[in-house]
């Protein structure tokens, strides 16, 4: 194992990173070398940031725990520590289940884990916000909030991460500089409940005020919104992306499914008329904008008829972007304790990959339509002989990736803005040229 060496691991979203992020700035600052989900994992401490939202990512994540705990009885790593929304939701049976970890550290606490490190130089105070960024320089996930207040039947964010509480707008644009300063241009807004943020600070939603003025801050190029809830819509948001070069025509709205008695079963507080009406006045009021959703498939309720009318939602609603998971009981939801989950596992899969079969052809065409367009792409890295890039309308590592060839002589970098036209479209890739 290497002395003074921390390894961080994050598992599940792009929220566990920036709290990852977040970790790897304190531990930085008193003088450890901190390595991010490095191949070569050997340092005197592991911290793992679990996941713990649905089957697979709880089942990822206790898979990683056993195995750096194997890691840790070989003598391969030193003390290994357990942060995050799975040990959140089940530290005392992972505490009797998994001994060799050495510490538990839930969602909102993870920073005791910096107390218990000695300073290894002289560090500074840091705001609750500052962070390293990993992976790319020029793009960022921005958090600016926690928790949500909608208590869905089959969801289990609320018992993990607690009521919604939003950040200051101020400290927002203070992190949003700073980020900035450090070569940050893309900035992908996130939060479990978008449409709710500033309610519980302000009274009334203020995303439209920060997405505006976060668009004033100079050197902001992009700024995309992930995961606004369909009741309560904050509908002036719209106006600000029609206004605002620098925000994307690009929106990630869950929607979950179409047919009414699910969306009861589900106490989504929506129903298919009104689905139907948001959707349609989203797209009115910004032409051209890039709706990404998630469906589920096999929620209880969910009968050949109900299947067949979110079918029928797929092929007539056409989003640019899609998603769509088969329905996993998660214990403690209202939908655990009151509904009979009695649809077979084979039906929810057999459903989840039938829609994503349709939504296939969907973005084929979607993509055909780019075919002869000049667009401004973003540089996300520089291969052998192609850049590889993403549009606005594409999120960092879920969406379309445009591949550009080019000869080498050009000086092309990672974060780099330039026109490419559109030459080919696939499922989910294009391809360009140097327009």
């Amino acid at each position: 194992m290497e002395k003074r060496r921390i390894d961080i691991i994050t598992m599940g979203c792009s929220k566990n990173l920036v709290d990852s992020q977040r970790l790897i700035r304190r531990l930085s600052e008193r003088g450890y070398r901190v390595e991010h989900d490095s191949a070569d994992v050997c340092g005197e401490l592991v911290v793992v940031n679990t996941c713990g939202f649905i089957g697979d990512a709880k089942e990822e994540s206790v898979n990683m725990i056993l195995s750096l705990a194997q890691a840790k009885e070989d003598g391969r790593i030193g003390r290994l520590f357990v942060m995050g929304c799975l040990s959140e939701r089940y530290m005392e049976e992972l505490k009797e289940s998994v001994p060799e970890v050495d510490r538990w550290f839930g969602k909102f606490d993870w920073d005791g884990i910096v107390d218990l490190l000695p300073d290894l130089r002289q560090s500074r105070p840091l705001r609750d916000w500052e962070r390293t960024l990993t992976g790319s320089t020029f793009s960022a996930y921005m958090k600016i909030s926690e928790g949500c207040n909608r208590f869905c039947a089959y969801c289990a964010i609320p018992l993990i991460t607690g009521r919604h509480k939003s950040r200051p707008v101020e400290e927002i644009l203070e992190e949003t500089r700073d980020l900035v300063a450090r070569g940050v241009k893309e900035f992908n807004v996130i939060a479990q409940d978008l449409s709710a943020y500033g309610t519980d600070l302000y009274g009334r939603s203020a995303l439209a005020e920060l997405i505006d003025r976060m668009a004033d801050v100079p050197g902001v190029k992009w700024i995309r919104l992930h995961y606004a809830y369909p009741v309560d819509f904050p509908f002036d948001v719209l106006e600000v992306m029609r206004r605002r070069d620098n925000v994307c025509n690009y929106l990630d709205i869950a929607l979950q499914h179409i047919a009414d008695p699910v969306l009861k079963n589900m106490r989504r507080h929506i129903d298919k008329e009104q689905t139907l009406a948001l959707i349609d006045r989203i797209r009115r009021e910004v032409p051209g904008i890039c709706l990404r959703t998630t469906l589920m498939t096999g929620f209880p309720g969910e009968g050949e008829a109900e299947f067949e009318e979110l079918k029928e939602f797929v092929r007539s609603a056409r989003f640019e972007r899609m998603g769509a998971f088969a329905y996993c009981e998660e214990e403690g939801t209202w939908g655990a304790r009151n509904l009979d989950d009695s649809i077979p596992q084979e039906v929810k899969e057999a459903r989840r990959d039938e829609i994503l079969r349709l939504q296939r052809r969907i973005s084929q065409e979607h993509n055909e339509e780019l075919v002869g367009r000049t667009v401004e792409v973003l540089c996300d890295r520089v291969e052998e002989s192609e850049l590889v890039c993403r549009t606005q309308w594409d999120s960092p590592e879920v969406d379309n990736e445009v591949r550009v060839p080019f000869s080498g002589r050009q000086p092309f970098n990672p974060g780099d803005f330039f026109k490419a036209t559109i030459t080919e479209a696939y499922e989910y890739d294009l391809t360009g040229s140097l327009a």
